[in-house]
């Protein structure tokens, strides 16, 4: 197995979405993905990155964490995240995940749900996504990734138009996932100029955009069992900005 990951950044901010929003978090971007979500806003994590040794990256996580250990002893904060790209193609990952939670830390997984989750150690929390059409990668959901998720993870749906809304509803009640874990669901951002990479997946014909507002107030029109989250990063920094 190999014992070096390819990484796109390292950074501390505050998690942006999540039942954890709010919380200072380390975040380790990795490179790569086989996914091209239309709505897509880290492209630059397709290609660019460095191949480095894992105890390297391990040494940036304690660096960026430590200084938090004077007022955190019990759970040890910062959070740490790892994102993409999907995570889940460099087979490293997991030791790299196993090791940060043997040192105490809580530990984050963005997920696709493209790929199995099964082999993650079973104390990171696996935020996983389950691509709605206008994503242009619905045939990609994993679906008997359901069946390993515990209430310690969460399942998140990305909504950009009724359709969209329109499928995760048959899905929830379909799979009663929120017998599962706690259910998440973000309204899609407007891509910025320069995040609309040309290879991502176009949105289908014929769809109705909806707005943020139309989202949340549907979702309390049908009473539904889902926690509405903004991409707060986005609502304290520009939209493009990296590193946060």
């Amino acid at each position: 197995m190999s014992d070096t990951l390819f990484i796109n950044e390292i950074y501390l901010s505050l998690q942006g979405e999540s039942t954890r929003a709010g919380v200072p978090c380390v975040f380790v971007r990795l490179t790569a993905c086989d996914l091209r979500c239309s709505y897509c806003d880290t492209a630059f994590a397709f290609r660019a990155g460095t191949k480095r040794p894992i105890e390297d990256v391990l040494t940036d996580v304690r660096s960026l964490a430590q200084p938090y250990r004077k007022w955190f002893k019990a759970p040890l904060l910062p959070l740490i995240e790892i994102t993409g790209g999907e995570p889940l193609l460099q087979a490293a990952v997991l030791p790299f995940m196993k090791q940060l939670c043997d040192e105490g830390y809580t530990v984050l997984l963005e997920t696709s749900g493209a790929h199995d989750v099964s082999k993650v150690d079973e104390r990171v929390h696996r935020i996983m996504d389950l691509k709605c059409p206008s994503s242009g990668e619905t045939g990609r959901n994993r679906w008997e990734n359901l069946h390993h998720l515990t209430p310690n993870d969460e399942i998140k749906f990305v909504i950009g138009t009724e359709e969209d809304y329109l499928w995760m509803r048959q899905i929830l009640s379909r799979h009663e996932l929120e017998q599962i874990c706690p259910l998440l669901v973000s309204w899609v951002q407007p891509l910025t100029p320069d995040q609309a990479e040309g290879s991502l997946k176009p949105v289908p014909q014929g769809v109705t955009p909806v707005t943020r507002q139309w989202l949340a107030e549907r979702i309390l029109a049908d009473q539904l069992p889902v926690r509405f989250q903004v991409q707060m990063h986005k609502v304290i920094w520009p939209a493009n900005r990296r590193g946060v």
